[in-house]
């Protein structure tokens, strides 16, 4: 029971984390499941299992949100859920001992990834606006779901900053599309484990579990998009899952690192991340100051062209009522 509840929060917080930044439900998931000894290829067929849900439901909750561009969705999609069954195959035929640590270091690339991305860039809006096109998202998501499928996740890590980088879309448009079509990776996925592996190892409890937490924060998320920092979450997600999967690395055969050793890479490590969080939300205030004041700026504008135009037309109004009005009686003429 306790690890039915204990997972049931895990999917309710990396739903929460995914549906509003547009990544990470995979990623944290799998860290987790990982930490606790699972089987990669189980790992990833469990929690691409649980996404079959919680995907759809977060879909449709963007959906309703007017979230979602169904071009991008169908363009970026089919190419990732071939992607995702080739690298479910993939993942499916490496031994435990070698998936652990490649899975590990392909998590650990996407935690530093986004600490970094959203630490020192957060979001950029410079290109909003212009077309995506097909020969940018089919490849987008040919890559991004077989690093979905053979790390746990990734479909979000990878296509989410990539939308984003290009700046052609509303983030929230972004983020609703890329979960939206995550649906079609999640299925292709869970197909390539259960051909691969059937149905051995994968427990229906802690897919039930993980499903559980995402439905109900799927909606949730889903209206958090519009209000919550994505910047701040960026940090704090990418910290977690360098630090977790640092741990599975550093204990694996191909390090095997000494106590002192692992003991000083996390005090470093953590304080690495305390340090990104902390410059993430000063930066976030910043911006929302900066925001504020160009926001008072733009009103004062507006006061101010306002003003001048009801003057020009006081003036335009005058000039034509003096030149309408009657002529006055001409003086009497001098002796």
């Amino acid at each position: 029971m306790k690890t039915l509840v204990l997972l049931a929060l895990v999917g309710l917080g990396a739903q929460l984390v995914d549906g509003s930044l547009g990544m990470a439900y995979g990623v944290t998931s799998t860290t987790l499941l990982l930490a606790i000894g699972t089987n990669p290829a189980v790992a990833s067929a469990t929690i691409h299992l649980a996404e079959i849900g919680t995907t759809l439901a977060s879909g449709l909750a963007h959906w309703k949100f007017g979230n979602v561009d169904w071009k991008v969705v169908a363009k970026v999609g089919v190419p990732g859920a071939v992607g995702a069954f080739a690298g479910a195959t993939f993942l499916s035929n490496l031994s435990t001992e070698v998936a652990a640590p490649v899975m590990s270091l392909i998590l650990v690339s996407l935690g530093v990834y986004l600490l970094v991305r959203f630490t020192l860039r957060g979001i950029d809006r410079r290109n909003l606006g212009k077309p995506t096109r097909k020969r940018f998202l089919g490849p987008l998501g040919l890559v991004a779901g077989f690093v979905d499928a053979t790390g746990g996740g990734g479909w979000g890590p990878v296509g989410t900053p990539a939308l984003l980088a290009s700046g052609r879309m509303e983030p929230r448009k972004v983020i609703g599309s890329i979960d939206t079509s995550e649906f079609l990776v999640a299925l292709a996925a869970s197909l390539g484990f259960l051909v691969a592996l059937g149905s051995q190892g994968i427990d229906p409890i802690w897919v039930a579990g993980l499903l559980g937490g995402g439905l109900v924060a799927a909606p949730i998320a889903a209206w958090l998009v519009r209000h919550i920092p994505p910047r701040m979450l960026g940090s704090l997600v990418g910290g977690v899952i360098v630090l977790t999967n640092t741990r599975t690395l550093l204990t694996s055969d191909w390090i095997q690192a000494g106590d002192t050793v692992r003991a000083a890479v996390y005090v470093v490590l953590a304080a690495v991340w305390v340090a990104a969080v902390v410059h993430s939300f000063r930066q976030y205030r910043k911006d929302r100051a900066a925001e504020s004041a160009d926001a008072v700026a733009a009103e004062a504008s507006r006061n101010a062209e306002a003003a001048e135009r009801n003057i020009v037309a006081d003036l335009r109004d005058e000039t034509v009522v003096r030149a309408h009005a009657p002529a006055g009686r001409s003086s009497a003429p001098r002796d």
